[in-house]
């Protein structure tokens, strides 16, 4: 008689989280929501991040100008930074738009 009792007072417990498991609704994730965000966000880094190496590109090019000249090293630095500052400003600028 304990035995019996012991079964279904377990049974029941299986029973009865088995039923909440299929009344509580699962969450339904759409495959559109939020996704155009994620995507302009993701388009947005990717031309910063396009933008801040093409100044590397550029300040390094500027650079060796520079050095060809008659400017110091001192000042062919300063023009390197100006050039690097510049871009990641331009590739904040891009990020802040949203």
């Amino acid at each position: 008689m304990k035995k019996r009792i012991s079964f279904l007072a377990g049974f029941s417990t299986v029973v009865a989280v088995a039923a909440g498991l299929l009344i509580v609704p699962s969450p339904g994730y759409s495959e559109t929501e939020g996704q155009e965000q994620r995507e302009e966000r993701r388009i947005e880094r990717q031309r910063a991040r396009e933008m801040k190496q093409d100044g590397r590109e550029m300040a390094r090019d500027g650079k060796s100008e520079c050095r060809e000249g008659d400017n110091s090293r001192a000042d062919c630095r300063q023009l390197k930074r100006d050039f690097k500052q510049d871009t990641r400003e331009g590739a904040r600028n891009i990020r802040r738009r949203r």
